[in-house]
């Protein structure tokens, strides 16, 4: 399975300036619980994000930048025909966390969508590329209030594609 995690603001603003535009402390750990113990798969700019290898999970970049720019607990993949050789051969789940370019490029290939949608419209340099939804069948949803720690009401959605 190839599922995608991301945060957008409901104008699409997925980033800016190379990190999030907001601080939700919730959608954090969201994303930690979703993502923890498994492959998680980032273009250079979001994992570079990221400050570190995120623990627990098996870091894999996808780049055209030499490897040797990278931690050696990160796998790096050179090409999208590189990643989904490995993905096919390895059989584990991958968790797509962005940035946008990877999202469009493995957009063909989803299962399965974890989107936690901001319910504020927030400027950002980097928008969420478009998605069929009818492709995909919303299977929960779960939708909060703001309060001390996150600043705009927001939902977490999954979505599985439809067969």
């Amino acid at each position: 399975m190839i599922a995608f995690v991301w945060a957008e603001s409901k104008n699409g603003t997925i980033g800016n300036h190379g990190g999030l535009p907001w601080k939700m402390p919730a959608d954090m750990h969201h994303f930690k619980e979703t993502t923890i113990n498994h492959r998680i798969l980032a273009g250079r700019s979001t994992y570079n994000s990221f400050g570190r290898p995120l623990p627990k999970r098996i870091n894999m970049v996808l780049t055209n930048h030499d490897q040797s720019e990278f931690d050696d607990q990160v796998v790096v993949f050179n090409s999208l025909d590189q990643f989904l050789a490995d993905y096919r051969e390895n059989g584990d789940d991958v968790y797509v966390v962005g940035g946008a370019q990877v999202f469009k490029a493995l957009l063909p290939y989803v299962d399965v969508l974890y989107r936690t949608v901001i319910d504020a419209a927030i400027d950002g340099d980097t928008k969420m590329p478009p998605i069929d939804y009818h492709k995909f069948k919303l299977v929960s949803q779960t939708h909060y209030a703001p309060d001390a720690k996150n600043q705009y009401p927001y939902t977490f959605e999954t979505y599985q594609k439809q067969s």
